[in-house]
């Protein structure tokens, strides 16, 4: 899709105005000039007709100029409102593995840099309507002043603006390198302060990555701010010769015809008033460059997601069922990059039953993670099938499986406020599972919402594992939940929090390398490179 035709497919009307109010805006521009020239020329003599004119063309510049600008502005906060909404529901209802090929990254300079640049350069819609409407006022009234004398000023100005763009150019390539040297260095200033004790305990490290990294890095960036700078200012320096020496030939009559006093300060003014719209469209055009540049990407990014329309409806959730078995039936799934390393999850043949509590254990790469992630439906299988109570899980009822689960990922992201949980007693139960957690002294809740979330790590996992006691759902994974709790807390998780959760009939898998409490299960199962090779009853 073009620009252009983004810009006007939202509200060709608000569009409109706005193009159409920039036109007059310029226009007005245009015989000010004329009456300006028109009432030097006369001697100073004012008439009513002529202030009278003067004011009006005055205020409806403005006006217009003012319409313009608000009408875009109201319109382009309109179409990117919508964007990003289209986004954000395109990226919750996408799966999660399709996210995760997308990358992070992607996703974020979509809904952040690639948006604002549009944004931008909507902005500069109306602005360049003004400019070419003072442009072609004026080129009309110089042509009513002489059209020789014009069609050499308009060879002057294209000759401008041409070598403008080739000096301009070489400027864009150096600002576009400083900023990707900026992107470099803003890493290594990452690893500055991320790996601060590793690059402290290491003299030869630390003077390495000083000279090896840092350095070349701000040079390059200096060299290139420098550079790009240089050849701004040559190609500006350019224009403004042009025009100054277009001012000269006509003040000091360098013309192939006599020009009337009235004709050459009509030239010299109207020369003065376009060097400033002349720039502003010539400046236009990389802005729009990358306005279409930025709405391919994020064109590009909406079309890698999902529809929006196949999120589920946030008022009404499949219902949670009272079931008896998930099983997995032969479920085989692996990462595209995985294939060539070897690593398959499955074929996996699994049951796990209502009211257990089941330990995963496995040494890291042996896929307890992403078994997590098929589990609990976030993954679907490539082989195999996963069924709760005989129900195949497929994409059209994913969501019904999901609505079982409360997970705590190893790499969890905690909300600071309750999202979902509109109980009228939604506090008086987050105080109450607060001082359980024996966070009551560092945390309060207040409409939904937490004080802070800015804890230990370990006290952090408290409070998602406070989201998944509000949220009350059937089966709960613990990915290596207790590993950052204290010894204290550690026994209440395994010695209390844990059965607690099995008398009131939840199911619980937990990944844990904490085999001193591994006989409070009912099971452990084992996965290694893949492949499930043991389910053990530790009772009955």
């Amino acid at each position: 899709m073009s620009f252009w035709r983004f810009v006007s497919r939202g509200s060709r009307g608000l569009a409109a105005i706005a193009v159409i109010a920039g036109l007059v805006s310029g226009a007005c521009s245009a015989a000010l000039i004329a009456l300006i020239n028109a009432t030097l020329n006369s001697g100073l003599e004012t008439s009513r007709w002529a202030v009278g004119g003067f004011v009006i063309l005055t205020l409806t510049k403005i006006g217009s100029n003012g319409l313009a600008n608000m009408t875009l502005e109201h319109f382009s906060q309109r179409t990117l409102a919508e964007l990003c909404h289209d986004l954000s529901r395109r990226v919750l209802a996408t799966p999660l593995r399709r996210l995760e090929e997308l990358g992070v990254a992607r996703v974020l300079t979509g809904l952040t840099e690639d948006v604002a640049v549009i944004g931008w350069a909507m902005r500069n819609v109306p602005t360049l309507a003004i400019n070419l409407a003072i442009l072609a006022g004026c080129s009309v009234y110089l042509a009513w002043l002489s059209w020789r004398v014009l069609a050499g000023v308009s060879v002057v100005i294209v000759s401008g603006m041409l070598g403008y763009r080739f000096l301009i150019a070489r400027a864009y390539v150096y600002l576009q390198r400083a900023r990707d040297t900026r992107g470099t260095l803003f890493q290594h200033f990452r690893a500055l302060t991320d790996g601060a004790k590793e690059l402290k305990l290491h003299a030869r490290r630390r003077h390495a990555f000083l000279v090896e990294e840092i350095e070349p890095a701000i040079e390059r960036l200096r060299h290139d701010n420098l550079a790009g700078t240089r050849h701004h200012l040559l190609a500006t320096s350019w224009n403004q010769l042009l025009f100054y020496g277009l001012v000269g030939m006509l003040l000091f009559g360098v013309s192939t015809e006599p020009l009337s006093s009235g004709t050459v300060s009509g030239y010299v003014l109207a020369s003065f008033f376009m060097m400033s719209p002349v720039w502003g469209v010539i400046e236009s055009w990389p802005i729009f460059a990358q306005g279409q540049l930025a709405l391919r990407k994020v064109e590009e990014l909406r079309l890698s997601l999902v529809a929006n329309d196949t999120l589920p409806s946030s008022t009404s959730p499949p219902a949670p069922c009272s079931w008896e078995r998930l099983d997995m039936e032969g479920v085989r799934f692996a990462y595209e990059d995985d294939h060539k390393n070897g690593f398959v999850l499955g074929p996996l043949d699994f049951t796990l039953r209502r009211g257990e509590i089941v330990f995963l254990v496995g040494g890291n790469g042996s896929g307890k993670s992403t078994f997590v992630k098929v589990l609990t439906g976030l993954y679907l299988p490539q082989e195999g099938s996963l069924r709760l109570d005989g129900h195949a899980i497929s994409e059209t009822n994913r969501e019904w499986l999901l609505n079982h689960f409360s997970v705590i990922f190893s790499d969890f992201y905690l909300f600071e406020r309750l999202f979902g949980l509109d109980a009228s007693d939604l506090d008086e139960r987050a105080r109450a599972y607060l001082s359980q957690l024996e966070l009551t002294n560092k945390v309060t809740v207040d409409h939904g919402t937490l004080s802070t979330t800015a804890l230990s790590q370990g006290q952090r996992k408290r409070l998602a594992l406070l989201t998944a006691f509000l949220e009350d759902r059937s089966i709960y994974v613990f990915d290596e939940w207790a590993a950052d709790q204290d010894p204290h807390y550690r026994e209440i998780f395994y010695n209390l929090l844990l059965p607690d959760l099995a008398a009131r009939g939840k199911t619980i898998l937990v990944i844990s390398h904490d085999d001193r409490y591994y006989d409070r299960g009912d099971r452990i199962i084992k996965l290694e490179y893949g492949t499930l090779v043991s389910d053990t009853r530790t009772k009955g």
